[in-house]
């Protein structure tokens, strides 16, 4: 029994409700391609550019992004609700993942998912342990994104894929 007031299933029911970008977190390297998608990911500083990413290291990809010490954060499209799909089965081998979407190497050789809104390619710099969790901090060398007007979003809300539409233009 935990000493915490706030159970783990109240957590993740609360936390179904705080909507998130859809990415799939990409990385190659000496200890081979992985992939996997997450909603838990957050800019951290521009300064220099810096985001985060969790990850469960209980993940069998997880010894691949430590062993690589790179990753991509592809922000995904409401076109590519597919992918997250995909990328998030965990019978899915990454040989089977990666076969079936278009890719090309970043700057840190990272997979970049082709027509993803936005590919942020960097460097973990440090990793924090907390609880079940690796959280990944990542200086970025790259951020590629497609010319303008960007397509519609993809976000994970109340347990379910959602499109974001552009914002309105200011007259």
């Amino acid at each position: 029994m935990s000493d915490h007031p706030v159970s783990p299933a109240a957590f993740r029911e609360g936390l179904s409700r705080l909507a998130g970008a859809v990415t799939v977190i990409t990385t190659d390297g000496p200890a081979g391609p992985a992939g996997f998608t997450a909603s838990a990911v957050c800019s951290v500083t521009d300064s220099p550019p810096t985001v985060l990413v969790c990850m469960n290291r209980s993940s069998h990809a997880h010894r691949f992004f430590t062993g690589n010490g790179v990753l991509c954060v592809n922000v995904l499209s409401a076109a590519q609700q597919e992918v997250s799909a995909l990328f998030a089965r965990r019978e899915a081998t990454m040989e089977q993942r990666f076969a079936q979407v278009p890719w090309c190497a970043g700057a840190t050789g990272s997979p970049q998912l082709e027509g993803a809104l936005v590919q942020l390619d960097g460097r973990i710099t440090a990793i924090h342990e907390v609880g079940t969790h690796s959280v990944f901090i990542v200086e970025l060398d790259q951020v590629r994104q497609p010319e303008a007007p960007a397509p519609a979003g993809l976000a994970y809300f109340n347990r379910g894929y959602h499109a974001l539409g552009a914002a309105p233009v200011a007259a």
